[in-house]
């Protein structure tokens, strides 16, 4: 195994070791039997738990403390050196004054502990998709999980050694303190530091801090797109290829999506839909005028409860082997996990997420924590597509924006050109759910499914999507879909999961030209015979329900809106625009 050789990297590790003052340096080359020795360590000091290797191959079990179990926007800032730069949604510090604070916090932090170095490329290595980091921690989970979410290996030392630039990136479990605890991003020096969590969403960088805080900031500076979004291959009975876009906020179906089940009616067809990606999407303009995209991961960091055979039955198979699993439940009769709606058997004899004595038959309580997690790598998905392994990219046909809404959205409509999809995606709001703290079923505004993750002004992120637009020759479509609309008594009137496929199959029919629609205020709405849904216990009036816009409610969206875009001074006028036009139409209903 080469050491790194590249002495602007070995520089930096020495200056972090310095400040946290680690007894030793361990550099992760990726081997199965240097990953194999460090998790024998984790095992043997409690910090992770083995699971049964039988039933759950090469899993683990990995707790966090009660109040370190979620992303932590409050503690998530972004230093830029003039605050306009990171803009109003952001928490902002001056670079200076938040190195001098984070630098007291780090210093000797992981004394009496061994510092992890690890090299991982977002990408596949050589593609010019890639973008590689070195993460620097004390935390055996996090060398693990990375080990799964990016690429490290032998391949990212090559790139290293001859001179390719790195994001910095350190962690530190330090005292695990949720007082003292900060995820911070310095673009302007593609840094990001981390420290007092032991929780995935704030401690593994390469995800959302590296590939969409600093991503999204260098995707502006150098011409490109980091998105929150999956990617769905979509093959028709003849064979040809479709690929989309989505954009949903956390826990409102996008893992679903992403590993869709086709309903039999469109599998005895031939229809096949295979994953690129759940979570997030890098995107370029290619040579032919298109958008392509890639998944930048490795891996799936999914939320668990709600996954089943019935709501992801790919997900749910993408576990069975070498996953870490988080805050979930554990049946102590075979040590196996067990996790809300995942079966009708809850472990009588088990331990909840926080490893109290928990029998699921009696106890009110739940057994794992809302928020908890499983980390798999892709390869073990059973319909993940081979174009994710070239790490090539995909072209675009449609990008869909949606959240999770009982009433206002119906249940899919085109925007009627690229600038006026970037107003729909500037507008989104859905109700929260328990990926982030705080109160859950509040309606929140989440442009592009970004406000927790865009490393930068977002009215700049809004210009930057239009200016990527005038750039390409063949835009995808853009779309807005709302699987959630619920009727007078609160049920679901939307089938959901593998049923989403039809309006899918709307949507790629609208790219081709082949699918009927009727202009209304928010878009281009299918009509009712332009969905597919046979085999459905969906009637005309509940289609007519589902595809309704109220005027009365849209008054009150136009009021959230409003006051969402009050806090930025520089809007592009082309979303005011658009803007404008849905205020005048939904005046004239």
């Amino acid at each position: 195994m080469t050491m790194v050789t590249n002495q602007i990297v070995n520089d930096w590790v020495k200056e972090m070791a310095e400040m946290t003052k680690p007894d030793e340096i361990v550099w992760v080359d990726g081997s199965k039997e240097q990953l194999e020795q460090i998790k024998q360590i984790a095992l043997s000091t409690g910090e992770m738990i083995e699971l049964n290797q039988e039933k759950l191959p090469g899993c683990l079990y990995y707790r966090t403390k009660p109040k370190d179990v979620a992303r932590d926007e409050k503690r998530t800032i972004i230093c830029t050196t003039r605050k306009e730069d990171a803009g109003p949604t952001n928490n902002w510090v001056a670079p200076d004054e938040m190195y001098a604070k984070l630098s007291k916090l780090f210093d000797g932090s992981m004394k009496g502990r061994t510092m992890y170095a690890i090299p991982f490329s977002m990408g596949v290595v050589g593609t010019e998709f890639s973008k590689i980091g070195i993460e620097l921690t004390d935390s055996i989970y996090v060398v693990l999980s990375m080990a799964i979410m990016t690429r490290v290996g032998q391949s990212v030392i090559d790139e290293l050694n001859a001179g390719a630039d790195f994001t910095r990136c350190l962690h530190s479990k330090a005292q695990i303190d949720e007082t003292e605890k900060y995820i911070v991003h310095f673009p302007e020096d593609n840094t990001i530091w981390s420290i007092n969590s032991a929780y995935g969403g704030n401690v593994l960088l390469g995800k959302k801090c590296l590939a969409l805080r600093i991503g999204s900031y260098l995707g502006k500076q150098e011409g490109w797109m980091a998105e929150h979004m999956l990617i769905l291959k979509i093959e028709n009975p003849q064979g040809e290829a479709r690929y989309v876009c989505g954009a949903f906020p956390s826990a409102c179906g996008k893992t679903n999506l992403a590993m869709l089940t086709p309903p039999e009616y469109f599998r005895e067809k031939g229809y096949k839909v295979s994953t690129i990606g759940d979570d997030i999407s890098w995107l370029r303009i290619g040579s032919d005028g298109r958008l392509y995209a890639v998944n930048p991961e490795n891996g799936f960091f999914g939320v668990a409860p709600g996954t089943n055979e019935k709501s992801n039955p790919n997900a749910l198979k993408t576990t069975h082997k070498n996953t870490i699993f988080t805050n979930v439940a554990r049946n102590l009769d075979d040590n196996t996990v067990w996790w809300e709606r995942l079966d009708k058997n809850p472990p009588e004899n088990g331990e909840d997420w926080q490893g109290n004595p928990w029998n699921g038959k009696t106890s009110t309580e739940k057994g794992a924590h809302p928020n908890s997690r499983f980390t798999a790598p892709a390869e073990n998905c059973p319909i993940i597509a081979d174009e994710f392994f070239t790490g090539e990219g995909v072209p675009i046909s449609a990008i869909i924006f949606g959240g999770r809404r009982a009433k206002a959205e119906p249940l899919v409509y085109e925007a009627r050109d690229w600038n006026h999809g970037v107003f729909i995606g500037s507008a989104m709001a859905s109700e929260t759910t328990a990926a982030a703290n705080g109160k859950v079923g509040v309606v929140r505004h989440d442009p592009m499914a970004m406000l927790p993750f865009c490393g930068y002004n977002m009215a700049d992120y809004f210009q930057h999507w239009i200016d990527m637009g005038k750039k390409m020759t063949n835009p995808p479509k853009i779309f807005h879909v709302n699987w959630f609309r619920t009727d007078e008594n609160d049920e679901f009137l939307w089938p959901g999961f593998g049923d989403n496929l039809r309006a899918v199959l709307w949507m790629l029919d609208r790219c081709e030209g082949k699918a009927g629609a009727v202009e209304t205020p928010l878009g281009y709405e299918p009509k009712p015979e332009d969905l597919d849904v046979n085999g459905l216990n969906v009637t005309p009036e509940i289609l007519e329900k589902l595809l309704k816009i109220d005027k009365a409610d849209w008054e009150n969206e136009i009021k959230g809106i409003e006051e969402f875009y009050s806090q930025f001074p520089d809007l592009p006028q082309e979303i005011k625009d658009n803007f404008d036009r849905l205020k005048r139409e939904v005046e004239k209903m």
